[in-house]
Formats: structure tokens, sequence, C-alpha cells
């Protein structure tokens, strides 16, 4: 058997809530069963047709994917792996469902990513003696135990300088991400896209998507004391959600009707050195397009004909390097606004990414309220995760 397409014909996700927020009282599986139970129904697929799944989480331990999996009413026989590699768990399980699905290990996958930081468990750190005192791990544990070891906001600095990007660029990206969500907001451009959880309005928004007054731009305070540029309102924070794809081999696309869908293209995992884990995603993509010059299918794939690139930043400094870097026009790059605006749920933010193609690609170019005729066909997912590795797949539209 050779190589197959695997489809994504169903992507949806929650709203995104702040820690001890919207979903505060919401463990893994009530948080994300609904999201399953939603994007198969999309899909119109039962869930006796199941045959992988596969769960991004990074701070739940054990095996969460097997309990979301029965609580979403799949199957007792569907193996369920959870993926951890930190923020890249998300994109990473749904790869590998891809994987799955390409080497003909199935032929219908769900996929997606889940982080609970409300409810999940604390970790603690060993004190490595008895005089020593016991303290909390974070939610993204560094590599070592050294204190010189450069975290995220170092390296997004040290980009800044290199690229010698502004603290009033940085606020002025952020801004317009603001203003980007508040506008595909006021055209419903999120409706089908996001699985309210109650019957609410808070429940069909992300929580923190409101925007703000320049005043509190101006008011921030940076991270590092001296010479910062990054600040809470220029950054991403942490987050509650779930997203979920539904993945199909090319014989069930077709057996299904050939229904809009986004058809895997190429996936690149890139690592660099943690103290420029903010290059990390502009690495990535680099190499996927190398990877594309290699494909051999007569197809051509360049920077320059990408309808929506949907970019998990940690910071603004880190979108207008890829944006800067790589030369693709600004209004490409989170068109309905990115996670300094969403929040960043940890392990389902790839998971998200994907959501939101599937909304920019598919849902919004087959909706007559929403279409998009001359969007290119084409998209990007992209993002970094702690340590120094950069994730990116393209998709094309079917």
């Amino acid at each position: 058997m050779g190589i197959r397409e695997a489809y994504i014909i169903a992507a949806r996700r929650t709203a995104l809530g702040r820690i001890g927020g919207l979903h505060r009282g919401r463990r893994i599986d009530a948080l994300t069963a609904p999201v399953v139970t939603a994007a198969l129904a999309d899909a119109g697929i039962d869930p006796d047709a199941i045959n992988c799944f596969a769960l991004g989480n990074a701070s739940e331990g054990g095996n969460p994917a097997r309990l979301v999996a029965l609580a979403s009413g799949l199957p007792e026989t569907v193996p369920s792996t959870t993926v951890d590699c930190q923020c890249g768990s998300g994109l990473e399980a749904i790869l590998t469902a891809i994987r799955a699905i390409r080497l003909g290990e199935a032929d219908v996958a769900v996929a997606g990513g889940a982080e609970s930081l409300s409810t999940a468990p604390w970790r603690i750190m060993r004190p490595r003696s008895l005089y020593q005192t016991p303290h909390f791990m974070r939610y993204e544990p560094s590599m070592t135990d050294s204190v010189d070891e450069p975290q995220p906001f170092e390296a997004s600095e040290a980009m800044a300088k290199r690229l010698d990007v502004s603290r009033k660029a940085q606020d002025a990206w952020a801004l317009q991400s603001f203003q980007r969500a508040e506008k595909a907001r006021d055209e419903r451009r999120f409706v089908g896209e996001i699985v309210p959880l109650r019957a609410n309005v808070e429940e069909a928004r992300d929580q923190s998507a409101t925007t703000p007054d320049l005043e509190d731009f101006e008011d921030a305070v940076a991270f590092l004391p001296e010479d910062g540029t990054l600040t809470p309102a220029n950054t991403s924070a942490m987050h509650d959600g779930a997203a979920i794809a539904i993945i199909v081999a090319d014989r069930v696309w077709e057996r299904l009707g050939r229904p809009p869908a986004l058809r895997f293209v190429l996936g690149a995992c890139q690592g660099v050195p943690p103290g420029a884990e903010a290059t990390a995603p502009l690495m990535a993509i680099e190499k996927l397009f190398a990877l594309a010059g290699s494909l051999g299918n007569g197809a051509s794939y360049s920077l320059d004909n990408l309808g929506v690139v949907e970019l998990s930043e940690s910071s603004a400094v880190q979108a207008i390097a890829v944006q800067q870097s790589l030369g693709i026009a600004p209004e490409v790059i989170n068109p309905d606004g990115g996670a300094i605006v969403r929040g960043h749920p940890l392990g389902a933010s790839g998971a998200v990414l994907i959501a939101r193609l599937f909304t920019g690609l598919v849902r919004n170019n087959t909706s007559t309220a929403n279409a998009l005729p001359h969007a290119p066909p084409t998209g990007l997912v992209a993002q970094g995760a702690i340590g120094g590795l950069g994730l990116s797949a393209l998709f094309e539209r079917a």
C-alpha cells in the first residue's frame, strides 16, 4: 500500500478561558468531550467508525486521551494516545493521526489538544536534600534546574534587540490583532468554530478577546526590568481550552461525497538552541518550504501563495519576526487575531490553529455570509514549544 492522502473534514474548539475563569470547574474530559461530539456531528461520522484517537496535553499526566475518548462515547476498542511536547502537543497529536491515516493504520481518526490548567494536578519539585523546601513546578517546566537557562521572555527580548523591534511596534501589532478579532466576532466568523459548552454568550467567545485601551499598553510593566519591551499586553497568557479535528483517508473522503476539507500537504519540526527558542516557528517554516520543493508531485508551494498563516505567537515580536523574515504579507498572518488575543492553551494551542485554519480556508469559504472567494487555497500553521522546538504544517483547501 502506498502513501495515502489525509483530509481534515471537521474541526471545532471551545472558547478559550483564563485560568480560573470561563472553564474553572471543568476537568479535561468535561471540557473536551462536547467538542469531539460536535466535530463528529459536523463530519457525519459515527463514533463506531473511529480507529485512532490522539490528544495533545501537557499538564494532566497519565493518559488523559483515554479518559476523553471514553467520555466522548468512542468505542472501548479505539486506541487512545496522549502526546506531550508542551506547546506543540496538539499539533503533533494531529500530525500523528495524519501519519496513521497516510500509512494505512487507520481510516478515520480523531485528534486534537486539550488543556484544563484550572483543574490540572499541581506538580511539586522534589528537593535535593532534606534541608531544601519543595516548590511548585511551572506549567512549562524548564529543561534544567539551572538559573542560567534562558526563558521565553529572555529569548524573545534577544530577538527584539537583534531585529530592532521596539516596544511601540510590538504594541501596535498586538492592538491590530485585538482589532482583527473584534471585527471577526462582529462578522460572526467564529460561528460554527466555537462549541458553546453552555447556552450563553460567554461560552461562544474567547474570554480575553476584548480590545484594550491604548492606556493599557502604555501602562503595562515590562517582564524584564532593564530595557524590557515584552509586557502582558503584547504577549500571550496561559488559558484553558480544547480543539478537535476529524481526519479521514482519501477513500473515506470519496465515500462521504468529497466534502469541503483541508488536504494535508506536508509537516516539519525543527529544533533550535533553547536560548533561541523564539526563532523556532520561523525555522520550522523555512524547513517546511525547503522540503516542499522536493515533493516532486508537480504542485508548486511557496510563501507567496499562502491564503492564511495561523501562528500561535508567544509574543508580538515573534509574529513580527516571522512576517519580516519570510516576507509574508502582514494581513495573511492571523487575520482574525492570534494567541496574543485568544490566549495560549498550552498543549491545545496547535489544535486551535487547525480549527482556525479550517475556518479560514474551508468553513468561511463555503458559507454564503463569510465567503472569501479570492483567498488562495493554501494555508499554514506554525508554533514554537518550550525548549526550542518549532512545528509547522501546510494544508490546501480541497
